[in-house]
């Protein structure tokens, strides 16, 4: 179809959008313009006047005759091609943004000389950590890198199968965050499952200095494991869908502390993700609970945590599945060990968003993103019965929503968002008001004014989970240490023979490891079940 140039003048948004595309700008879509270019075309045959018998035929376009030659069709596909491909430049780069300076050979040989140097350029995953290095890459790269150059099949890898997989990843990924992903991700998947971290994580158990002891206890690899991973799918998975894209990855601070894990030989400076003191307190708060000793607990198990603090309706709303994944939980109505972990993070820290996110399901009970006054009413209701029941003067329920509405300032009145609750900043009094008793009176017995400046203070304090876990985790020590004491007391006095002070302090150095396995003997035959 031929467009005369008069044609194009006389329609003012055909003619504006061509100048937006001409200007290289992005707000007019290609399959759009072609929606309307069709159309004009289509007006432009209807409006064609219809040719009367004997009327001679206009002079063909090509015509030497003609004083102004029509525009062919391929000048305005032109028009309309050519600046999108020069004017809008790439801005998304899903594998990260190509550096044009690197020298990827320059890489390969540093690589390939590091090989000369090990033994028939074989490397087990012990020697894989040079490699690494010689990558550029953090230590604890180093097992997913064995496992990415086919060295589980053959307990090696040779220089010539590193490289080529090496050489491949420099192609193809560019950033820190795509790399690891592709590292670690099953074949053809562009996201990091649960199961995924398993190996990585067994290295950083089998070759840190800070969890040498644990290799006296094997059995309590797959729980310490089972931990960091729940850890780090709390605070990386911030879509909630059980894979950890490389966005999230990127957003998140666990490729730093993953490298930090080389510098620092005490893994428990490390709170994020892998301090062993976190894993000690949630898994001992766990056994407490699992009477047992299957490694799952029921809703009657998990009511008695912290002397029965949460209300049996919100118990009720985390069995119905509402933050839980898979059917176990809600066709045998027992709670998995990772689920626990989600759970005690959530209770003993609601500033945290996950934890906002967490409470936020399980108070939505009709599921539309909305927390109503009825809503509200059904889970209060619950804390007055045991307000009364201790011989406590409840408040009306409608002189708490008028509190709780103070407090939040939800952006439309009667209805109580997500979003709201992030951006108060006050989530963690509105929880524990309708479903933590004892959280709920210990904050109305607070001074306000400290509470405000809890809120104002931005400074890098420790997180809410970060001091709960400090103060439980003096309070086992300090019970394990009575324990032991009161069994070398009991021991002299049989034999009447004093302990040295050397065996004393080795004893004690050992309590915290020691305790697990006398606490969880059964977790070993419950395991191999």
């Amino acid at each position: 179809m031929m467009i005369k140039e008069t044609s194009l003048r006389r329609d003012p948004d055909l003619r504006g959008e061509l100048a937006f595309l001409a200007r290289g700008c992005d707000f007019v879509l290609p399959s759009r313009f072609k929606k309307r270019l069709k159309s004009f075309q289509q007006t432009q045959i209807q409006n064609k006047p219809e040719k009367k018998p004997g009327t001679p035929l206009p002079p063909p376009a090509t015509s030497p005759s003609s004083p102004r030659p029509l525009s062919p069709v391929p000048h305005v596909n032109n028009v309309v091609n050519a600046p999108l491909s020069i004017n809008i430049p790439r801005f998304y780069f899903p594998e990260g943004l190509p550096d044009t300076c690197s020298n990827h050979e320059q890489t390969l040989s540093r690589i390939e000389t590091a090989f000369m140097d090990i033994e028939d350029q074989k490397a087990d995953i012990y020697e894989m950590g040079k490699i690494a290095k010689v990558c550029g890459c953090p230590l604890y790269w180093k097992a997913p890198m064995f496992r990415a150059a086919g060295g589980e099949k053959t307990g090696f890898v040779t220089a010539q199968s590193f490289i080529a997989m090496w050489r491949k990843l420099l192609n193809n990924h560019h950033d820190d965050a795509s790399k690891f992903i592709c590292l670690l991700a099953k074949p053809n998947c562009s996201s990091l499952e649960q199961e995924d971290f398993i190996p990585l994580l067994q290295d950083v158990v089998d070759t840190h200095p800070g969890l040498t002891f644990l290799k006296d206890a094997p059995e309590f690899h797959s729980r310490y494991i089972t931990t960091v991973i729940q850890r780090i799918f709390y605070t990386v998975n911030r879509s909630w869908s059980g894979k950890i894209t490389s966005t999230e990855i990127r957003k998140s601070n666990f490729l730093q502390t993953l490298a930090l894990l080389e510098e620092e030989e005490d893994i428990n400076q490390i709170t994020d993700y892998f301090s062993y003191e976190h894993f000690y307190v949630i898994y001992c708060k766990f056994w407490e609970l699992d009477t047992d000793h299957d490694l799952y607990i029921s809703q009657a198990d998990l009511s008695r945590y912290n002397d029965q603090a949460s209300s049996s309706r919100i118990i009720e709303r985390i069995f119905s599945g509402a933050v839980t994944r898979g059917k176990t939980i809600q066709k045998e109505g027992r709670m998995s060990y990772a689920d626990f972990v989600w759970f005690l993070i959530s209770e003993e820290d609601k500033r945290n968003p996950t934890s906002i996110e967490y409470w936020f399901r399980c108070m939505d009970v009709d599921g539309d993103g909305v927390l109503s006054m009825y809503e509200l009413e059904y889970f209060y209701e619950e804390q007055c019965e045991r307000m009364e029941a201790m011989g406590i003067e409840p408040l009306p329920f409608h002189d708490l929503l008028c509190q709780m509405l103070d407090l939040v300032k939800p952006a439309v009145d009667g209805k109580i968002t997500l979003r709201d609750l992030k951006r108060c900043r006050m989530a963690h009094i509105f929880y524990d008001t309708f479903f933590n008793l004892e959280k709920y009176l210990d904050h109305e017995q607070r001074d306000p004014f400290a509470v405000q400046k809890d809120v104002e203070n931005d400074g890098p304090e420790p997180s809410d989970w970060d001091r709960f876990a400090a103060e439980e985790y003096e309070t086992l020590v300090a019970e394990e240490s009575a324990q032991a004491q009161f069994q070398e007391g009991f021991e002299d006095y049989e034999t009447d023979e004093p302990a040295s002070p050397s065996e004393f302090g080795n004893k004690g150095n050992k309590i915290l490891s020691a305790s697990l396995p006398e606490k969880c003997g059964k977790l070993q035959s419950v395991d191999e079940e």
